[in-house]
């Protein structure tokens, strides 16, 4: 087993402790706040999914950015910066850039880096760090962890739930028609949308795959058109009205588990990452052309 693969497996014990530590923990945005979250790739992935969450508890305007792209000019209660390495050039240059400005708060798996002196507030996950390149149980868990501090959420099961969906998603048999394809659309509507977003870009780190992701109801506008036999249409959350009977008449396999938390179902995708990653012949602890933190000089 990759240590990808075992990393992989450990999540819904890692959401369960998220859970639990972000009941203590006083750093999170209070109701009310207007609050942006930022990251670089995975995380800012994780940082899109969060915002819609808090948007849909009706917890106050949360917008998300990459934080290379972060609106200088705009106002701010508090900054929620994702970071696993504590070390990404971008998140810590926009932390110095918002230091006495705004209250922030970093959300790190190593406690010896230097977000712990660039942020206010600190979250340590690091019993959810990884040493494999690629982000798998970091990210989610982040998630998890931001998840749990809203409370009730209309609609979306809670952590402990999730972490029970995904209890399956871990060692459930993938389908062969997903196994075998040869190209995978991710959609998602709301807060699922940023979680399509990431298993698109697990794809492309671990296997070098064809993938695309898009909001659902963007997927008939033009998207639709790459859809076909030995391809996959991949829904995260409930499926809009009509688009099963879309993805049946133009040949393409969907997937869709509607009964399942997507945050569990996003483990499927990142197994299926690995997956073919090790039968096109490629290490997915060592993806190409990646490094664990972008540190730019």
């Amino acid at each position: 087993m990759s240590r990808t693969a075992a990393e992989i497996a450990t999540q819904p014990a890692c959401w369960r402790r998220a859970e639990e530590v972000a009941a203590a923990f006083d750093g999170l945005p209070k109701p009310g706040e207007r609050v942006a979250v930022t990251g670089c790739g995975t995380s800012w992935f994780m940082a899109i999914a969060y915002a819609a969450l808090r948007e849909a508890a009706g917890l106050g305007e949360t917008d998300a950015f990459a934080s290379s792209e972060f609106p200088a000019g705009r106002s701010y209660d508090r900054v929620v910066a994702i970071t696993r390495s504590g070390t990404t050039t971008e998140v810590l240059d926009l932390l110095g850039a918002l230091k006495g400005k705004v209250a922030t708060v970093a959300l790190t798996a190593d406690p010896k880096t230097p977000v712990m002196d660039a942020a206010d507030a600190v979250a340590v996950l690091d019993w959810a760090d990884e040493e494999s390149v690629v982000q798998t149980r970091f990210a989610t868990t982040a998630l998890a962890f931001l998840r749990a501090g809203l409370g009730y959420v209309p609609g979306v099961k809670t952590v402990a739930e999730a972490a029970v969906d995904a209890e399956l998603a871990v060692t459930e048999p993938l389908a062969d028609a997903v196994l075998g394809a040869e190209q995978w659309t991710f959609l998602g509507r709301g807060w699922t949308y940023g979680l399509a977003l990431e298993a698109g870009l697990k794809m492309r780190e671990a296997a070098g795959a064809w993938t695309e992701a898009y909001p659902a109801m963007e997927y008939r506008h033009g998207p639709i058109s790459i859809t076909g036999p030995g391809r996959v249409a991949w829904m995260f959350g409930t499926l809009p009205e009509g688009l099963a009977a879309d993805v049946a008449r133009v040949g393409g396999e969907l997937v869709a588990r509607e009964e399942a938390d997507p945050l569990a179902d996003l483990v499927r995708a990142q197994r299926l990452a690995v997956a073919l990653a090790e039968s096109r012949g490629y290490d997915p602890d060592r993806p190409r052309n990646l490094t664990r933190s972008v540190i730019l000089t």
